[in-house]
């Protein structure tokens, strides 16, 4: 197997536990949700059109998202010191209460699936966890 067809694999495998995960514990909000807070605490406040690339959503589902999310408490809107027009999109503590609390509901779901594995296989799943980290760690910058 190729390096890129690992990085497939990888990729591949993330999504379907996303769907494992969000199947077994049953959590009716949608996935646009957790990736927009975790955007917001992973790279800070952004305005709604940067939101919307990062989350690969459309600018109307972003708003749409956003004014849910407001309602729910999970974010706050601010006016934009640069653009008194745009508003400046943060994570709530409730909101970031909540996504720490799918993420535990994510971990909890997943891990009785990973109860067979042998210690060689845990050091290298926690050496790619590390790996993917560390590939992954905010550096986004959004194509206007």
């Amino acid at each position: 197997m190729t390096h890129a067809e690992d990085i497939e694999q990888i990729v591949v495998a993330a999504h379907a536990l996303t769907r494992i995960a969000a199947l077994e514990t049953r959590n009716e909000a949608p996935a646009a949700q957790w990736r927009t807070l975790s955007i917001l605490q992973s790279e800070g406040p952004r305005r709604l059109g940067e939101l919307a690339v990062m989350s690969r959503v459309t600018q109307p589902g972003m708003t749409r998202l956003v004014g849910q999310l407001d309602d729910a408490g999970l974010i706050s809107r601010e006016s934009d010191p640069a653009d008194s027009r745009a508003s400046v999109i943060h994570i709530t503590d409730a909101g970031a209460r909540a996504l720490a609390a799918w993420r535990v509901q994510l971990r909890d779901a997943l891990e009785p699936h990973f109860a067979d594995l042998s210690a060689d296989d845990w050091a290298a799943l926690a050496r790619t966890a590390e790996i993917l980290a560390v590939k992954t760690a905010p550096r986004v910058e959004v194509a206007r």
